[in-house]
């Protein structure tokens, strides 16, 4: 299982929100940056970025942050606002691995063939959930759709993966949501990578032995209740054997 360190930037700040809740927001570092090299003097593999003011903007904002935090040298997964072939041709044209896109996707899914088509293996969707019923718009709005009735709907296309996580657990640290992750990877082709909730090693080794591909760890690395080299070491002791 691949672990990716989670960066969210609002203000320019590297921060963390509770349940998506804007007004419950964690400073954790002035420098997103930093915080990147940090992760890779722990061994990081891979990051996942937010741009936190371009997903309610609907563009990204912080695309100079992303720049810097790409020349730290470690393949980096960005979203928020990503809403047009230009912004996705702008991200990976400046080294962004993976762009992972949301609210248009969801609502066009023409679009979303078509991206991935003329960028195979770049695109991740994310699908943000809340109870479980689809949200966008940096998850203000109901789409109208179950995770799992929109991953059974969608067409056979080169997504890279799909992104779920369950909104409820974001910054909660109450464990991942694994009757919904285990409904998900029954029904989809493509890898998926967890997010929300993970707390400890536990989780990750109950994400393990889920068959999850990957998973996205925020506060519980800002807080010292995993420790990101051996979130890492743990997942590729489990790929080994």
């Amino acid at each position: 299982m691949f672990i990716y360190p989670a960066i969210d930037i609002r203000g320019g700040r590297c921060v963390r929100l509770r349940q998506g809740d804007y007004a419950q927001e964690t400073v954790y570092e002035d420098d997103p940056v930093a915080v990147a090299h940090r992760w890779q003097r722990e061994g990081a593999d891979r990051l996942h970025v937010v741009d936190l003011d371009g997903a309610r903007s609907g563009y990204p904002v912080h695309k100079e942050i992303v720049r810097r935090i790409v020349q730290v040298g470690i393949p980096v997964q960005v979203g928020g606002g990503v809403r047009s072939e230009a912004d996705i041709a702008d991200l990976l044209d400046n080294g962004v691995q993976w762009v992972v896109v949301g609210t248009r996707a969801l609502r066009q899914p023409d679009w979303l063939m078509k991206v991935t088509e003329r960028w195979p293996g770049r695109i991740v969707l994310a699908l943000d959930a809340r109870n479980g019923q689809i949200a966008v718009e940096g998850w203000r709005q109901q789409a109208g759709l179950t995770t799992i009735d929109l991953v059974r709907r969608l067409p056979s296309m080169p997504l890279a993966a799909i992104a779920y996580t369950d909104i409820q657990r974001d910054g909660t640290l109450s464990g991942p949501n694994e009757a919904a992750l285990r409904e998900i990877q029954q029904v989809s082709p493509w890898p998926v990578i967890a997010s929300g909730g993970v707390a400890s090693l536990q989780d990750v080794r109950r994400l393990i032995e889920l068959g999850t591909w990957g998973c996205i760890i925020g506060r519980a690395l800002y807080e010292g209740t995993i420790h990101l080299s051996e979130a890492i070491a743990l997942a590729r002791s489990a790929s080994a054997s």
